[in-house]
């Protein structure tokens, strides 16, 4: 897997039983605390290990940081939050590199491995497969709302922990399956990445917005007229191949557009299997595991959104 689709890793076969999965993510700081921004940069590069299929093997630091300014004990707190998710991961953190910077940036490289037969795409849905999720969406609007002080960090603190959870508690369950596409679910939305897989799979994506689960308090930060540097962005990509079929307010539908950092998996999966996936999800761990809608025939890629 290279640049012909989508997808969230390179994946690179060493021998008929091997591939290797290289994949590169840093973000700037979610939050103000520094352990919670490392365990949460972490995750999220990580994520695209799991997407892939794979299991992260080393990872290298990426570190941007004034220390000039705000002093070594704030990145060690990054530093040490990172690790504890590559170490969770079951993977190496082998070194990494940093550099000075004015805004601080932190994530990794990481490198999997794979077996070729099972690379999961985010190509390859088929009309009639369940679309699961497995995390709530509206960390972009928290992230910002709890910046401009409209959010509470009391608030955005007790969601942290599933925001910063890894996928693969999530991935070693659906590999029991029949997984015909999967995405992690990042910085594009819930829309954009739905389109990712549409448009990779030949076929139409309808999610049920009732079923979408979402972070306590991000509808309400919408309606108190916060949003991201992203919904707009994310909007015209989506807006050629999107019919709202729901009644829906203006914020509302911003949500569709929210960009996620470390979101969960969205799986494609056959419909005689989506049910048992779903319970054993949800008796692993991953709580927040939803049926979110269908991939249904369609002439060219498209997105709809039903109540």
């Amino acid at each position: 897997m290279g640049f012909e689709s989508s997808d969230d890793a390179a994946v690179y076969r060493i021998s008929k039983d091997s591939a290797v999965i290289s994949t590169v993510d840093f973000i700037t700081p979610p939050v103000d605390d520094p352990v919670w921004f490392g365990r949460i940069a972490a995750a999220n590069s990580l994520s695209d290990i799991y997407a892939m299929g794979g299991k992260p093997l080393t990872a290298l630091n990426l570190v941007m940081f004034p220390a000039r300014k705000l002093g070594t004990e704030l990145l060690r707190g990054i530093l040490q939050g990172g690790y504890e998710k590559v170490t969770e991961a079951g993977a190496c953190l082998a070194g990494g590199h940093s550099v000075e910077d004015e805004e601080p940036k932190y994530g990794l490289a990481v490198t999997g491995i794979v077996s070729p037969d099972r690379v999961l795409k985010n190509i390859g849905a088929r009309p009639g497969d369940h679309l699961l999720l497995t995390k709530p969406l509206g960390t972009g609007v928290l992230f910002n709302a709890c910046r401009a002080r409209k959010l509470p960090w009391a608030e955005l603190e007790g969601i942290l922990p599933e925001v910063a959870a890894l996928n693969g508690t999530a991935l070693s369950v659906a590999l029991r399956y029949d997984i015909h596409a999967c995405t992690d679910v990042t910085g594009f939305g819930i829309l954009g990445h739905g389109l990712e897989m549409a448009r990779g799979s030949g076929a139409g994506i309808e999610l049920s917005y009732s079923a979408l689960p979402f972070y306590p308090n991000a509808l309400d930060m919408y309606r108190r007229g916060e949003t991201t540097g992203s919904n707009k962005a994310n909007r015209e990509m989506v807006r050629s191949a999107l019919a709202v079929d729901a009644r829906l307010s203006a914020r509302e539908e911003e949500l569709l557009f929210d960009p996620q950092t470390s979101g969960g998996l969205l799986l494609a999966i056959p419909p005689d299997q989506g049910e048992d996936l779903l319970v054993e999800l949800q008796t692993r761990g991953v709580a927040s595991a939803r049926k979110v809608g269908r991939v249904v025939e369609s002439g060219a890629a498209t997105l709809r959104v039903v109540a």
